[in-house]
């Protein structure tokens, strides 16, 4: 049978630079080449991970905004999943938000609620994704993937507190990052996403070797046959799987390097 090899990307595939090094593009094409069916799965958006597709110099699978967008190798959409609009609009309300910077993907981009270009120049620099500046506060809600709180941990672990007090089971709540708190609707994750696509393409979840670093990769390693935590990860992500192998850092090339000593590259 074909197997699966998925990937988060900041933390996991990706160096310090948040950028796609040499030696990770040429294990994954070689890979690629040999019939390895390959799916990155992120919090980032589509249009960005498109950009970052191109770098690895792969056909994948793309699972994006964690879950709530799949595309396949050709760019078609084959699953989508948005807010409620009420509940977005609630969710980006200043009692919710205070304390954060307030962010949200439509398919049509990212918008912010006012500028911050240190946000572009540290995470896209392969794919040249941008934000517009919106009043988000005033959104209709329509069409939204996620909701992203941008901000100092602390207050993103209150933030994250009064939406579960408010609206625990309507939402799927994770952090990204420490300093990115994220939510999508109750049945988006990464998790549901890979079984989507492990199913589309035939592929048993035994065939199926997943890596991650983040708290919103505790389910898709929960789904993979072959799950690798990164040296790098959260305390979280280890906490939730303590049996799972741990493997190098992103810095050290951890993905490629297991990679290329499973497959005999």
């Amino acid at each position: 049978m074909r197997t699966m090899i998925v990937s988060d990307l900041d933390g996991t595939l990706l160096d310090k630079e948040h950028k796609v090094d040499a030696f990770t593009a040429e294990t994954l094409q070689t890979l690629a080449a040999q019939g390895y069916a390959i799916t990155i799965a992120t919090g980032r958006h589509f249009l960005d991970v498109r950009g970052i597709r191109a770098a690895l110099g792969v056909p994948a699978h793309l699972i994006t905004s964690n879950g709530a967008r799949v595309h396949d190798p050709e760019d078609c959409e084959i699953y989508a999943e948005n807010i409620e609009p009420e509940l977005a609009r609630a969710l980006m309300q200043p009692d919710v938000s205070s304390g954060s910077l307030l962010n949200a993907y439509v398919d049509e981009g990212w918008l912010v609620e006012r500028e911050c270009e240190e946000l572009v120049g540290v995470y896209y620099k392969d794919s040249g994704f941008g934000y517009q500046v919106c009043n988000l506060a005033a959104h209709s809600g329509e069409g939204i993937a996620k909701i992203l709180y941008i901000g100092e941990h602390q207050a993103l672990t209150e933030i994250e507190s009064r939406i579960l007090a408010r609206y625990g089971d309507e939402v799927y709540i994770t952090f990204s990052a420490h300093d990115c708190l994220e939510v999508m609707a109750p049945t988006v994750s990464k998790g549901h996403a890979l079984t989507a696509v492990l199913a589309r393409l035939g592929i048993d979840a035994e065939h199926c070797c997943a890596f991650g670093d983040g708290q919103n990769d505790i389910e898709m390693l929960a789904v993979a046959g072959q799950g690798f935590v990164m040296a790098n990860a959260s305390p979280k992500l280890k906490a939730a799987h303590p049996n799972l192998p741990v493997i190098g850092s992103n810095e050290q090339h951890g993905v490629a390097s297991q990679l290329r000593k499973m497959f005999n590259l």
